[in-house]
C-alpha cells in the first residue's frame, strides 16, 4: 500500500500499498510476517462498543458478543445433559486451533501471498473457511477483541502485492492495520521503505461489515493528502479472537492478520 492501507482494501498513493478495502491512485499496503501468533494478554471478555448503533448482542457463557442469553424457561435441549448435546463451543474452540496452526504454516513461505501459486491460494482458501466456520464471535464490532493494532500476515489483494514491480521496489517491511470500533477510526500504517498512512471513518452496515471511507493519506508519514472521493470500500471481519483475524474486502479479497498491540488508538 502506497500510503498505507490494508484489509480496509485500499490503493494508496503512488509508490506505496495499501490495505483497507478500497481502490484510489497507485499503490497497496501488504501483510506482516507469518511468525506464530504471540500469546495476547487481552481478555477475551466480549462487551459491547459504544458508539455503533447496532442492537445489543449478549454472548454465550454469561458474555456478551456472540450468543443469546435465554430468559424464562428455555428450549428443551437446554435441559439436556452434555452427554446428549455434547460442548459444541469447546469443540469450536478446540478446531479452531489446531486450524490457526495449519493456516499460519501454509501462510508462513508464501511473502504475504506476493509469491503464492494458485494452488496455494486455494489450499489457504479452503483453510480459513473452515475456521470462519467455527468462529464464536459472531458480532465482531460489540467486541473488545476487534479494538488495537493488526499485523497483516498474507492478503490475496494484489493492489497490496504489488506483484508487477520488482521485489525492491514493493513495501517489504511490516505493514499494519489499527482499529478502534468504540470511535469507528481505522487506520493502515506501512513500514520500511515508504513509511506511508491512511486513515479511515467507519460505518456500521451491520454487527460485522462496516463501509470504510478514507479521509487522510500521510506520504513518507509527513506529507498530508485528503483523500479523493473515490477513496471508499467496505470490510467483513468473518473470524476474530484474540490473536487472529480474518477479514474480506468488497472486492474479494482475503486478509489474514495477527493482534500485536491491543492498546493502539487510532488518531482521531
Amino acid at each position: 500500500m502506497a500510503p498505507a492501507s490494508l484489509p480496509l482494501s485500499v490503493s494508496c498513493a503512488p509508490g506505496s500499498s495499501c490495505p483497507l478495502a478500497v481502490t484510489s491512485p497507485g499503490s497497496s499496503v501488504a501483510a506482516a510476517s507469518s511468525s506464530q501468533l504471540p500469546a495476547s494478554s487481552r481478555s477475551s471478555e466480549r462487551r459491547r462498543v459504544p458508539g455503533l448503533a447496532l442492537p445489543a448482542a449478549p454472548g454465550v457463557g454469561g458474555r456478551k458478543g456472540g450468543g443469546r442469553w435465554r430468559a424464562g424457561i428455555s428450549s428443551f435441549s437446554s435441559f439436556l445433559p452434555p452427554f446428549f448435546t455434547g460442548n459444541k463451543g469447546e469443540k469450536d474452540a478446540e478446531k479452531a486451533a489446531r486450524l490457526k496452526e495449519e493456516l499460519l504454516d501454509a501462510i508462513a513461505p508464501l511473502e504475504r501471498g506476493a509469491e503464492a501459486t494458485p494452488e496455494d491460494k486455494e489450499r489457504v482458501e479452503q483453510i480459513v473457511q473452515q475456521l470462519e466456520a467455527v468462529n464464536q464471535v459472531k458480532e465482531p464490532l460489540k467486541s473488545d477483541l476487534l479494538n488495537g493494532k493488526w499485523e497483516l500476515l498474507y492478503t490475496t489483494s494484489t493492489s497490496i502485492l504489488q506483484p508487477q514491480r520488482p521485489k525492491y521496489l514493493r513495501p517489504f517491511g511490516k505493514i499494519y492495520q489499527a482499529i478502534n470500533a468504540d470511535t469507528l477510526r481505522a487506520q493502515n500504517m506501512e513500514t520500511y521503505p515508504y513509511f506511508n498512512q491512511v486513515t479511515a471513518n467507519l460505518v456500521p452496515l451491520n454487527a460485522r461489515r462496516v463501509a470504510v471511507k478514507f479521509d487522510y493519506f500521510k506520504i513518507f508519514s509527513l506529507i498530508p493528502i485528503k483523500a479523493p472521493g473515490s477513496g471508499k470500500g467496505e470490510l467483513e471481519i468473518t473470524y476474530l479472537d484474540e490473536e487472529l483475524r480474518v477479514s474480506r474486502g468488497d472486492k474479494g479479497n482475503l486478509f489474514v492478520l495477527k493482534m500485536v498491540d491491543p492498546t493502539y488508538r487510532v488518531p482521531l
